[in-house]
């Protein structure tokens, strides 16, 4: 499998890209909590490890969920996204702020919006959304591709 592409399509660039995004939201994130500003109970991924294994868990898990589920979005966007600029990733990150609101909130107990715990968390998610959506399509617009091999 070629796994170099003009486009920078590559899966390797694709997964880094998500790493990178996994990381820098999270400490965003882990800042604003350290900070005690965020309106959110607990992390939202953490939250959600807890309710789909059922049973308290460490941080790090929640780490782990957040960084497999960013990276996984990455990678959808750069390897197969017909357009892959500002407007298309900033799309993507609304869609998934919407499923945040709509599906994740009631599934960790937070209700529809997070409106059991208040609606400071529909601002409060968003952000974090923007944040993906711009990381995304910086890194993918400025990282460095790999040169079709032309012979």
């Amino acid at each position: 499998m070629n796994d170099v592409q003009p486009s920078g399509r590559s899966w390797f660039r694709a997964i880094g890209i998500g790493l990178i995004v996994s990381l820098l939201t999270a400490l965003v994130m882990g800042a604003v909590m350290g900070l005690g500003v965020s309106p959110f109970p607990q992390p939202p991924s953490l939250a959600f490890a807890e309710t789909i294994l059922a049973r308290s868990l460490p941080l790090p898990v929640g780490l782990l969920f957040h960084t497999v589920y960013v990276t996984c979005w990455c990678v959808v966007f750069v390897r197969f996204f017909p357009q892959r600029n500002i407007k298309t990733a900033l799309g993507l990150a609304a869609a998934l702020w919407l499923v945040i609101l709509v599906i994740f909130f009631p599934v960790v107990g937070w209700g529809i919006a997070g409106l059991g715990i208040g609606p400071r968390l529909i601002p409060a998610s968003l952000l974090p959304h923007l944040l993906f959506g711009i990381l995304l399509w910086g890194l993918d617009a400025y990282l460095p591709r790999k040169p079709a091999d032309t012979t």
